[in-house]
């Protein structure tokens, strides 16, 4: 499999990354850890007059905030770990089909419209027509991988989405005093939140996500890596984790943590910067999360001091 990156604001570089051999446009509506939102519509046309699917990752917003299927996307999936779940407990998936895409318009899925050996001859397309894809996943991910949820896990996603919009609303809340108070502190370089109106999402974000833009924050804390790392490990409330979508906040820093093997520009390339704190904002009460934050920001003005303790 061969894949060709382009980054999430350049909406006609799909158009141009496009190749005969291409089978679908793949991305997250909003990007991690960077939080570029991308212009799914425009890109939605873009796959479709090329005659692929455009598949969409929302994770980040859960359909109470966006349902992307009503704005172009083909199929959506989600880790429902993450806010749909809510609480950190469990590890799940779910990809979802929205039975628009003709995957007989052209000759680029011979695997969906020609009969497959491996179901006695079955074409899924000419048998399964919009959904082909979804029994596609279940048959062949039932019989080779196994794709099943514990019972445990299953009753913890569920009982997870009955609370899912009053969570979301207060995930979001506490998202938006968040990027306020970042973007007034001293000890921030930067903040990136399409909430923001220099924010070069902004526009798209009103359009796209009327209800909210969600609760993860990238910011940059003055004084590089160093700096960086020592806030990370002078939080207390907050979770140093690669997890994002909890009840409780979640920080890393990418350069000393999940992505440390890289140098500067490599880091650049991969859309990120020494100085890069990913925020996943939780429930607990605003104040306590600033609070943390506060001591998080006293050990990054001295990084070194608080290295050697």
């Amino acid at each position: 499999m061969k894949t060709t990156f382009v980054k999430p604001r350049d909406t006609q570089g799909f158009k141009k990354a496009i190749q005969k051999n291409t089978k679908c446009i793949f991305g997250e509506l909003v990007g991690n850890p960077g939080n570029e939102l991308m212009n799914m519509p425009e890109v939605a046309n873009i796959a479709h007059e090329a005659g692929i699917p455009l598949v969409i990752d929302s994770t980040y917003q859960t359909p109470y905030l966006c349902k992307p299927l009503e704005h172009g996307a083909d199929i959506v999936i989600h880790s429902l770990t993450k806010w749909m779940c809510g609480h950190g407990s469990s590890m799940a998936g779910i990809l979802v089909e929205g039975g628009k895409f003709d995957w007989m318009q052209n000759d680029k899925f011979p695997d969906m419209t020609e009969p497959y050996e491996g179901y006695h001859g079955l074409s899924f397309a000419e048998e399964f027509g919009p959904v082909a894809f979804t029994m596609k996943a279940r048959a062949e991910g039932m019989r080779d991988m196994g794709p099943c949820l514990s019972p445990q896990n299953a009753w913890n996603v569920l009982q997870g989405i009955e609370t899912l919009s009053v969570r979301m609303e207060k995930h979001c809340s506490n998202a938006l005093k968040m990027v306020e108070y970042l973007s007034n502190h001293e000890s921030v370089a930067w903040v990136s939140h399409a909430s923001l109106p220099e924010n070069p999402d902004f526009e798209l974000a009103k359009k796209i996500l009327p209800k909210g833009v969600g609760s993860m924050i990238a910011f940059g804390v003055k004084g590089g890596k160093e700096a960086g790392a020592a806030f990370i490990d002078n939080v207390k409330l907050s979770s140093h984790l690669a997890n994002v979508g909890d009840s409780r906040t979640l920080v890393i820093h990418p350069a000393s943590g999940t992505h440390s093997q890289m140098d500067e520009a490599s880091l650049k390339l991969a859309g990120m910067s020494q100085d890069m704190i990913r925020l996943s904002v939780g429930l607990e009460d605003f104040d306590d999360i600033v609070n943390d934050f506060e001591s998080g920001f006293r050990a990054a003005k001295k990084p070194r001091l608080v290295a050697n303790k």
